[in-house]
């Protein structure tokens, strides 16, 4: 039997255990995938620790991205076939795990890496996908909570790209990224509304850190309409949305992402490997602040 990262219940990262599972069989329209490598995001953590639930099945596996092998084909899938190299964002989780089954899927080019395949998917699919709910259209001004994370560069680099004007907040050390990829750079934290104030006013606000900064979200954007967050548990609170993975939020962001990373055209955030029977201490590790960089779980 194939091996999985399960949660065994909300908490700390001790929570998540290295197990057998079942293999996963393919649907109509899915194909299975041998794992190479899966990205670890911050609604991973958030669902692990309890800040955001949903209903669970038994022997929960995280993980919204993967990249790896085709190992069998469903019913109804054409132009992939076994042994083809992909990557997929899944929308039910799974992806700390040997085998995964996906609806949604790219082919990987040689010229981009297992580990960058695999920290791609979710986050270009946030990215787009809040672009897309929020209608940021060009000479528009967005802030991007969090504009240093993976969510964050990917969609301030592709808001730069459609004349978008982007205020990233972030904190010092990310000032130079931000820079660097079109945005104005604005510190995260107390003052915040002041400082983006300071620099004209926001349409849209795209929260990609989910660390307590809606009402200041809301404040800037004159209302919730416009404020969107991938992971603060308190937007009900806010009237704003909490967007999640789904396969109509962004459809083809995936194959337009994946082209533009093996061109060379798209920065992602630094990545970390590391062995995904380790997951617990990827929580751990980026729960504690201590790495900073993206962290794939990888396999052999």
């Amino acid at each position: 039997m194939p091996n999985a990262v399960v949660m065994t219940g909300y908490g700390t990262p001790d929570v998540l255990k290295w197990t057998e599972v079942a293999l996963p069989e393919p649907g109509d329209g899915e194909i299975r995938i041998k794992v190479r490598a899966a990205g670890v995001g911050p609604t991973d953590l958030a669902i692990r620790a309890g800040h955001l639930r949903f209903p669970l099945p038994p022997d929960p596996v995280l993980g919204y991205e993967v990249a790896g092998l085709v190992d069998a084909v469903g019913p109804g899938v054409s132009g992939t076939r076994v042994g083809d190299a992909v990557a997929a964002v899944l929308f039910d989780r799974g992806g700390y795990a040997e085998y995964v089954v996906a609806s949604i899927w790219t082919h990987k080019p040689d010229a981009v890496s297992w580990v960058d395949a695999a920290a791609l998917p979710s986050s270009v699919e946030a990215a787009a996908g809040v672009l897309r709910q929020l209608r940021v259209k060009r000479a528009e001004t967005l802030l991007v909570l969090g504009g240093g994370g993976s969510v964050g560069v990917i969609a301030t680099q592709l808001a730069v790209a459609r004349g978008v004007r982007v205020v990233s907040a972030v904190g010092a050390r990310d000032d130079g990224l931000a820079a660097g990829l079109g945005a104005t750079p604005v510190r995260y934290g107390p003052g915040l509304v002041e400082r983006v104030e300071a620099l004209g006013p926001v349409d849209a606000v795209l929260d990609a850190a989910g660390k307590g900064a809606l009402g200041d979200a809301v404040a800037l954007a004159g209302g919730p309409e416009r404020v969107i967050t991938l992971s603060d548990p308190t937007a009900g609170e806010f009237g704003v949305t909490l967007s999640g993975p789904s396969a109509d939020r962004a459809p083809g962001s995936l194959d337009e992402g994946m082209a533009l990373l093996a061109e060379g055209r798209l920065t992602m955030k630094p990545r970390r490997p590391l062995p995904m029977r380790d997951a617990a201490e990827a929580h751990r590790l980026l729960e504690s602040g201590e790495v900073r960089d993206r962290i794939v779980l990888t396999l052999d």
